[in-house]
């Protein structure tokens, strides 16, 4: 560390030479000044670390010092030196921004301590600064725009976390901003330079995920005709962040346990150990607890993943940031598709703000997009959003009309096996319709039905629906 820095403020030059000595001894670089009005040119000094100055001095005093510093360097600590009948002043020059202060007379290793303890706050204060302006780069980055108390909560958990290397589970809804979360954790803590890498535990075959996530070794199995990184090792030194990890089979379950355990895994086809640095941050949209309880998923792994729990709120949880966050997409989109309209009107607004957004955040920006494209003047009006925003409103909390309207036919429709069969029945009809117009190509069905293969398997199997070249519900 570099030479720390020391300016000492005091009328009574024996004293001021005396204080000197003892900080020079104990190895800082001492700045000093017999007029607080010497001093304030000092202020400036960008490796200026600790100021000590006396309390009562000709012209300028040192309460106001202490003001001038809080204004100008709030980053500096000051301590007050005193003499014992004027301890109330001292303890009003705390009150208005020195961090300690000293009785005279005091020893040279009195001196020492509360200097030591001084730089050690100006260095918590630089850290909480940076902290603060990464985190608040990363939500600028990542769209976590929002005021509400819910986002308000999001981004204290995430500064609370971000500077250590504990794993984390974010869980929330499909198009909350997970991922987003994750990615501002990463950027706001110490691994910010070093590599991110993700992977959707849903979207990769299951036969492939072991070697994408351990990487393997050549020979390890046909067409493996060179050594190939896997994405932890690829992550080694920074995040890995394993999306949908609720996908992940339980024997891949149990090595990734390993390595959050041990920090070393074997790629495929190889005995050999390696070992990794890695911070993991996982996510999910199901219920994990849920799945150890049905035995899908490792409790021991749930354990060492949720250390650190954030939950994502959904969109309709805080209806107050639609339109900070319609407003962004707005911005972004503009430039990318290169349409002059400059905002939204309130119309179109008090619209967006009382759909209730099942497809989250994910879902806004697509209709903000969708928008632009309609929109032929200088406003998105409420006639270019998607007929679905006009065709579902926010329900109101509490209204003297009771349910919202068609709620009773909604509910006739449901038979004796309720809301999870009448889900089940639609769902099983909906897959087995696409898979009928897709020849049985699971492929081609996946991409019709706007999910993934491995999600459309899972179904498949839940709803034991076989599958050929002709379809059997």
């Amino acid at each position: 560390m570099s030479e720390r820095t020391v300016l000492i403020v005091d009328d009574e030059r024996n004293l001021l030479l005396v204080m000197q000595m003892a900080l020079e001894e104990a190895g800082y670089r001492v700045l000093t000044a017999e007029r607080a009005e010497d001093a304030l040119g000092l202020l400036r000094d960008p490796d200026l670390d600790v100021i000590v100055t006396d309390l009562k001095m000709p012209g300028m005093s040192g309460k106001e010092l202490v003001g001038r510093a809080q204004r100008d360097r709030p980053d500096l600590p000051v301590i007050v030196a005193t003499a014992y009948g004027s301890i109330r002043s001292a303890i009003e020059c705390i009150q208005a921004g020195a961090s300690d202060y000293l009785t005279k007379p005091f020893e040279p290793e009195q001196l020492q301590i509360a200097v030591e303890r001084a730089v050690q706050l100006h260095d918590l204060l630089q850290e909480n600064r940076q902290l603060h302006a990464a985190v608040s780069g990363a939500y600028r980055r990542h769209r976590l725009v929002g005021d509400s108390p819910a986002m308000l909560r999001l981004h204290e958990q995430i500064a609370q976390v971000a500077p250590y290397k504990t794993n984390v589970l974010i869980t929330g809804e499909s198009g909350t901003g997970k991922e987003a979360v994750a990615r501002s954790i990463h950027e706001a803590g110490p691994r910010a330079e070093h590599p991110w890498v993700a992977i959707n535990c849903a979207a990769i075959p299951r036969d492939l995920m072991e070697s994408e996530l351990f990487g393997y070794v050549k020979g390890a199995f046909t067409g493996a005709l060179q050594n190939r990184l896997g994405r932890l090792e690829q992550a080694n030194g920074g995040t890995l962040f394993l999306d949908e990890i609720s996908d992940l089979e339980l024997g891949l379950q149990a090595k990734l346990l390993r390595v959050l355990q041990e920090r070393e895994f074997s790629p495929v086809g190889s005995d050999a150990i390696r070992r990794v640095d890695v911070r993991i941050i996982a996510a999910s949209n199901r219920d994990l607890r849920e799945l150890v309880a049905a035995e899908e998923f490792r409790a021991d792994l749930l354990y060492r993943l949720d250390v650190y729990h954030i939950r994502v709120p959904p969109l309709r949880d805080r209806a107050e940031d639609i339109p900070l966050l319609a407003n962004a997409f707005l911005a972004e989109l503009r430039v990318e598709m290169d349409k002059p309209v400059r905002g939204i009107s309130d119309e179109a607004l008090a619209a967006l703000s009382g759909y209730q957004w099942p497809g989250n955040v994910r879902e806004l920006r697509n209709a903000i997009e969708r928008s632009l494209l309609s929109a032929g003047g200088e406003l998105i009006r409420s006639g270019d959003l998607p007929d679905r925003v006009h065709r579902q409103r926010r329900p109101a909390a509490g209204g003297e009309d009771g349910p919202a309207a068609g709620t009773g036919e909604l509910l006739e429709a449901l038979d004796e096996t309720g809301l999870d069969g009448w889900l089940a029945d639609a769902e099983r009809r909906m897959i087995v319709s696409a898979l009928a117009q897709c020849d049985g190509v699971q492929v081609k069905a996946a991409r019709l039905l706007g999910i993934t293969e491995r999600s459309l398997w899972h179904r498949l199997k839940k709803l034991d629906i076989r599958v050929d070249r002709s379809v059997r519900g």
